[in-house]
């Protein structure tokens, strides 16, 4: 929307503004003024340039054209050659660099707040043991602020959290000096910190991150399916220990935390014989636990329930062992001699699609480096994943910022094509052919040698911002290719093909200079 309307704005400003004050500009284009030196000195510096430096360069490279065109083709192949060696790496979003740090954890259950306090402070302390170990690498204290808190989570929100007993979970907060007052990354100090940070037995989960623009998508997103809620967890803390090996990678969890525990009841054979199904069996503890609904009245505008339940004093500790339940054939017998009773660790949610069970594991991943980062997610695709399916039997699928990623590049390609179509199009109806718009359309990937080289120079990874520049950067070549095109066509008319090419080259020089520079100099902020 934004776009169509500068284009509009633009539109009305050539055809009903620009006339105007082309027409008084050129009423008084034969007088001289004092204040049109600087105009007069940049038109003879540039006509130097023209006569002297363009003619020459251009009667040259047609007198050479084929060795001209064989030497663009071998750089382009070169800049090719660099991104497909790696080079020239590609990183789908290349955050810039942050300097904020948080930390987040969480107890298991069964552990109480002094525990999420005491260890509160201990990463506290590994906090300010790394700072100081910093101070005295590089001479400057790294932190601004260290806060640590209890009872919830700090910077992003923490995936364990959501039904989570707030006195088990714990954060730190860190922020660090300006980026430019340091010659180390945020997660190069997260990375230390990580491993500074002390164990306890009783911790569940310990996340760290850095704080970072963009897509809210992790870097590292895997959903794991195809087994039950057990396996699933046992397979994503197996994929989280072996990603923890890379220093690079912080930030681990998984869609699957522990609550509190449960018991669990199986049928003993006794049990199976009296006639007894173990929901039967469920159904039954449950209403004598929490109650029934008997009835229900109204009370004026609203309705009231009676329910039905046992007295405290019943509910005891031996409750299990000594309460009887009627078998379906009318005979009573002990809870302890139907079923058995196991404890085991509960969920305490369990995301399901089409009714499996899924458990997500995410994590963050440092771009500082984006070459170690494709070949970390590299053997993440060809080597963990695949043999952690073998293992545990599952199936996978890779989602955060890979899945963005595909989506991106299959939507760019479809931009990319639909603009091609589209200049296509425009051309044909200038020219009035069908093959001319193919010879201008045919300078677009020589572009790709700038933008690859300057990549390569500034040691820049390729990004989807490169993406969307090199769409934009054929619109610019081929409104340039069509400048040069029209003034041949009409500097042709009287003269042979290879005066025409140098005329118009020539003359339309201050013209494409200038329509390249201002382009340029509009997307300038975005970089």
């Amino acid at each position: 929307m934004t776009v169509t309307a500068v284009l509009a704005a633009s539109l009305l400003e050539a055809f009903l503004i620009l006339p105007n004050h082309m027409a008084k500009a050129l009423g008084h284009a034969g007088e001289r003024h004092w204040y049109d030196w600087p105009s007069r000195q940049v038109n003879r510096g540039f006509g130097w340039i023209r006569d002297r430096i363009v003619r020459p360069v251009t009667r040259a490279a047609l007198a050479a054209r084929y060795a001209v065109l064989a030497g663009v083709v071998a750089l382009l192949a070169f800049e090719a050659g660099l991104f497909l060696k790696g080079d020239i790496p590609w990183r789908f979003f290349n955050s810039p660099e942050q300097g904020a740090v948080s930390g987040n954890f969480s107890m298991l259950s069964g552990a109480r707040r002094d525990d999420t306090l005491a260890y509160a402070y201990a990463l506290q302390e590994a906090t300010e043991k790394v700072a100081r170990d910093y101070e005295a690498k590089y001479g400057t204290y790294p932190l601004r602020h260290v806060l640590a808190e209890v009872g919830g989570s700090s910077g992003r929100f923490f995936g364990s959290n959501d039904s989570r007993d707030p006195d088990l979970m714990g954060g730190i907060s860190i922020e660090l000096i300006d980026a430019d007052l340091r010659p180390w990354s945020s997660f190069q100090f997260l990375a230390d910190l990580q491993e500074a940070a002390p164990p306890h037995p009783l911790l569940e989960e310990l996340s760290f991150r850095g704080a970072r623009f963009g897509p809210a998508s992790d870097a590292l997103s895997v959903e794991l399916t195809g087994a039950s809620a057990d396996v699933l967890k046992s397979a994503a803390e197996a994929l989280k220990a072996r990603l923890a090996r890379f220093p690079e990678v912080s930030a681990l969890e998984d869609s699957l935390p522990y609550d509190k525990e449960e018991l669990v009841l199986d049928l003993t054979p006794q049990g199976q014989a009296l006639g007894f199904r173990t929901e039967d069996v469920g159904r039954e503890l449950r209403s004598r636990l929490s109650g029934i609904e008997a009835a229900t009245f109204p009370v004026g505008a609203r309705s009231a329930a009676i329910r039905v339940e046992m007295p405290p004093e019943d509910i005891q500790a031996d409750f299990l062992q000594h309460t009887l339940l009627r078998a379906p054939g009318g005979s009573y017998a002990p809870l302890s001699e139907i079923v058995s009773v196991s404890v085991r660790g509960g969920f305490s949610s369990i995301r399901r699609e089409d009714g499996q069970a899924v458990v997500q594991v995410t994590g963050d991943l440092a771009d500082d480096d984006p070459a170690r980062a494709a070949a970390i997610l590299q053997e993440v695709q060809t080597r963990i994943l695949p043999t952690l399916a073998e293992e545990y039997e599952l199936s996978y699928k890779l989602s955060g910022l890979s899945e963005d990623e595909d989506r991106f590049l299959s939507e760019a390609l479809i931009g990319l094509v639909a603009a091609l179509a589209g200049i296509y199009a425009v051309l044909a109806w200038i020219f009035a052919s069908w093959w001319r718009p193919v010879v201008v359309m045919a300078v677009i990937p020589f572009g790709l040698v700038g933008a690859l080289h300057g990549h390569w120079v500034w040691d820049v990874p390729l990004s989807m911002f490169s993406i969307v520049g090199m769409i934009g950067m054929a619109g610019i070549i081929v409104n340039d290719a069509i400048v040069l095109v029209v003034a041949v066509d009409e500097t042709a008319r009287n003269r042979a093909l290879i005066p025409s090419i140098v005329e118009a080259v020539a003359g339309r020089l201050r013209a494409v200079f200038l329509t390249t520079a201002t382009t340029i100099a509009g997307l300038a902020p975005l970089l």
